[in-house]
């Protein structure tokens, strides 16, 4: 087993003043996943990013981060809501629509 650390960022937005407000925040998930699993997603690298185009001007970026043994994550400040980008990257290696 391997522990991912997914952070997420929009990096492209479409508000008012060109800022999202989540910037300085910690929006990150620790997920476990098997060692065929990481090797699908990672290959031999140890990050990776995807991302999501919510075709609005909105763009979404996970980053998955191997997790050395004994390394701690900081504190999350949860993940916004979008548990399902991980878990559509863990299942299909992309971001898939939620619908």
């Amino acid at each position: 087993m391997k522990r991912i650390l997914f952070r997420l960022s929009m990096p492209s937005n479409n508000s008012w003043d060109g800022k999202w407000s989540g910037t300085k925040k910690n929006y990150t998930i620790r997920k476990n996943i098997t060692d065929k699993t990481f090797t699908e997603l990672f290959g031999d690298k140890t990050s990776n990013s995807w991302y999501y185009n919510f075709g609005d001007g909105w763009t979404a970026k996970v980053t998955g981060t191997l997790l050395n043994k004994g390394e701690r994550a900081k504190k999350s400040d949860g993940f916004c809501g979008y548990n399902w980008m991980v878990n559509s990257i863990i299942w299909y290696n992309e971001i898939r629509s939620k619908g």
